[in-house]
């Protein structure tokens, strides 16, 4: 049906170029309430030969734009520079880049033999004449640069703030596309930036709530192809199917992997009560956890997979509820005012991110897991559906503007609520979920 870029399939390898000096005291500490971002310079990396000048070039401005997509990086524009790079192996001349106050120093180096891509790169603390770690080099096909671009990213972002990688991410996400009342959907995956998107299904049926499994080779999702609500589960890189059966005459839908990728739990109407169910993908055995009268609806586990959170509006509104995750007592931990759903635990196990609806504005926000020190990091006409990077630092969410051509955006926000932007897609996107670091 569809055809990857081998990109998506390639296997890089990683190896260690010689040791340089360790660790300088460069370091952005991100537990501050305002950040200065930091200033930082990525000259063109070198090319060997001609074959490698627009690799270099492109993978160098990947990197920039990762980093400066943070709003924790702030590029100098290569029109400052006074030192140009054009040996891999030269000293670095730090007067220079002092000089025009770059704190951080990306080098690289782009070699190409027939379909193979190599990169090599250094990350420099300017003011200490450091480098910070070891050299690296990763090598590929060159149809994977991009992936490339990013482990780079990555690397330099990790080791300037001591946070965990996300750059070399993917996400999957509803496509939309056509007038809203006639508005067609189809399932597709994309690089975190929005770069290499690629579409699973057609628009023949409605779909919703694509979600990754913990090692990023299968979706979940809903589908409404036989007009009931059921669940799928896809394999990406093959782009293979298969419906997972649950109960004669029942709806399911909202399910989402265990961090083990053994189970799913997901929400099922029998009887016209909606209630949560646990399955064993390989048996296809379920089990009950909530029996209520109320509806109990997107379920989440804690990293751990001791725990679920869910939402529920048995106290009369729908609220937040965790417990444990084979079932049993449900401890509510929002409290605020107005409607909470969407419950989703981030990957480091310390907040929950949620929507909230009040006073007829939406909201994504966080709160610690047992309610407190809620925070509201967003507001608009309809703000919906958190998913988290793979660092636990960033969310992405839905956006849709109001009126008759309203058009559904995917947007992104640090924790911190700063630096909201844009996801950028060839059409209006939903329903975004954040995939695990690439292999």
């Amino acid at each position: 049906m569809m055809r990857f870029l081998t990109s998506l399939l390639l296997g890089l390898t990683i190896l260690a170029a010689p040791v340089y000096a360790q660790s300088g005291p460069l370091r952005l500490e991100l537990d501050q309430g305002i950040i200065e971002p930091l200033p930082f310079a990525v000259p063109n990396f070198v090319p060997d030969g001609p074959a490698a000048t627009q690799y270099a070039n492109d993978i160098s401005r990947v990197v920039a734009a990762d980093l400066t997509g943070t709003g924790l990086f702030r590029e100098i524009s290569p029109e400052a520079f006074i030192s140009r790079v054009s040996s891999f192996e030269a000293p670095v001349q730090f007067a220079d880049w002092k000089a025009i106050n770059a704190e951080a120093l990306v080098t690289g180096a782009v070699s190409v033999s027939g379909n193979r891509l190599t990169v090599r790169f250094r990350v420099w603390d300017v003011f200490s004449g450091q480098e910070l770690g070891n050299g690296l080099q990763f090598a590929g096909t060159t149809d994977g640069w991009r992936r490339m671009a990013h482990k780079v990213a990555d690397q330099v972002y990790s080791r300037i703030t001591g946070e965990g990688a996300y750059f070399d991410s993917r996400v999957a996400f509803v496509s939309e596309s056509g007038p809203k009342d006639q508005r067609q959907k189809r399932l597709a995956i994309m690089d975190y930036d929005g770069a290499n998107v690629q579409y699973l299904t057609d628009s023949a049926a409605i779909v919703l709530a694509p979600r990754f499994s913990p090692t990023g080779d299968r979706l979940l999702y809903t589908s409404y192809e036989t007009g009931q609500p059921r669940i799928y589960v896809l394999d990406v890189d093959r782009v293979r199917r298969t419906e997972l059966a649950t109960q004669d005459g029942t709806m399911s839908f909202s399910p989402r992997f265990s961090p083990d990728g053994r189970s799913i739990v997901y929400s099922l109407i029998q009887g016209g009560n909606t209630d949560l169910w646990k399955m064993d993908i390989a048996s296809g055995q379920s089990v009950r956890l909530t029996n209520t009268p109320a509806i109990e609806t997107a379920p989440s586990y804690s990293p751990d997979g001791s725990q679920i959170v869910f939402e529920s509006d048995r106290s009369g509104t729908p609220q937040l509820y965790i417990m444990p995750a084979n079932g049993g007592e449900a401890t509510r931990i929002s409290f605020g005012q107005g409607r909470y759903g969407t419950p989703v635990w981030s990957p480091r196990g310390d907040l929950i991110a949620f929507t909230k609806q009040n006073k007829g504005r939406f909201h994504i926000g966080v709160m610690r897991t047992d309610g407190s020190e809620e925070r509201l990091l967003t507001s608009s006409f309809l703000d919906e559906g958190p998913t988290w990077s793979p660092n636990g630092r960033v969310i992405m969410f839905t956006r849709e503007t109001q009126g008759a051509s309203g058009r559904a955006t995917l947007y992104s926000v640090d924790i911190s609520g700063r630096n909201l932007r844009p996801v950028r897609t060839p059409d209006g996107g939903s329903d975004p979920s954040w995939g695990p670091l690439q292999n």
